[in-house]
């Protein structure tokens, strides 16, 4: 015998709201907050704190030499950890914008990079540590490592800035897309002149060599924490839906 219909006693915005979010991706993203804020601090200490290292001139990465190494060290591997963390959680926001894989695989090829440049040290340069050559004459095994794992950071963090550009033009958020081309732009031009100056190829340069590249870095990490910041709370409305920026609508109208 067939039952009568029995009406949902649920209100019909229940019947059809879709499920809550995790808050793990929330998580996620606050690792990309947390990243760039924790890897400055450490580094900017650290090279205050050691006798004969020049910020100015001198690269991030040779505060792996010395005693107190392992503590740049330990800072690349924490930060890349966080780094990659934030990747994983960057999936579904960067998915309601209409994108695919290409962003998160790029900001985790970053914190994978910076992880293993805290496994291998690079080769004393500009003189540091104090009494040895502007430049190594042959590249040691840990130095071709340590750079091969450095090179994503540098790269792909802005070839990602490119990306969400382009994501953002298309969704009409035209300011995010602008700080995004911008910040890949300054990326690449502080890089290609710290390189310049870390290889001796102008005096001008190799005195500030270490600025140049901290300048690189802080554009990048600048744009992610930003990001990670603004996928946290500005567009807190994607995890539920609604978006706060109008651009967004049609986005996700195709994905219901």
């Amino acid at each position: 015998m067939t039952l009568p219909h029995q009406p949902s006693s649920l209100p019909a915005d229940r019947v059809s709201a879709p499920p809550t979010p995790s808050s793990r991706p929330s998580i996620f993203l606050a690792c990309g907050m947390v990243a760039g804020p924790l890897f400055f601090l450490v580094f900017t200490i650290a090279g205050l704190v050691r006798p004969g290292y020049d910020p100015l001139r001198h690269p991030v990465s040779s505060l792996e030499f010395g005693p107190t190494g392992w503590v740049q060290a330990l800072n690349f591997i924490v930060t890349g950890t966080l780094v990659t963390l934030f990747a994983w959680g960057v999936r579904s926001p960067v998915r309601l914008l209409g994108g695919g894989r290409t962003v998160p695989v790029l900001i985790m090829a970053v914190g994978l990079g910076l992880v293993g440049a805290g496994f291998f040290d690079p080769d004393p340069i500009s003189g540091y540590p104090p009494g040895t050559p502007p430049i190594a004459l042959q590249a040691s095994l840990h130095r071709v490592l340590h750079d091969l794992f450095s090179t994503p950071v540098f790269t792909a963090l802005p070839a990602a800035c490119i990306v969400l550009a382009r994501r953002f033009a298309k969704v009409r958020m035209i300011g995010w897309a602008v700080y995004s081309a911008i910040s890949a732009a300054l990326m690449v031009i502080f890089f290609v002149l710290s390189s310049i100056a870390f290889g001796q190829g102008l005096s001008a340069l190799t005195l500030y060599g270490g600025l140049l590249q901290r300048l690189a870095l802080g554009v990048g990490f600048a744009w992610l924490t930003i990001l990670a910041a603004g996928l946290s709370l500005g567009f807190a409305g994607l995890w539920r839906g609604r978006s706060p920026a109008r651009g967004l609508g049609s986005v996700q109208a195709r994905s219901r």
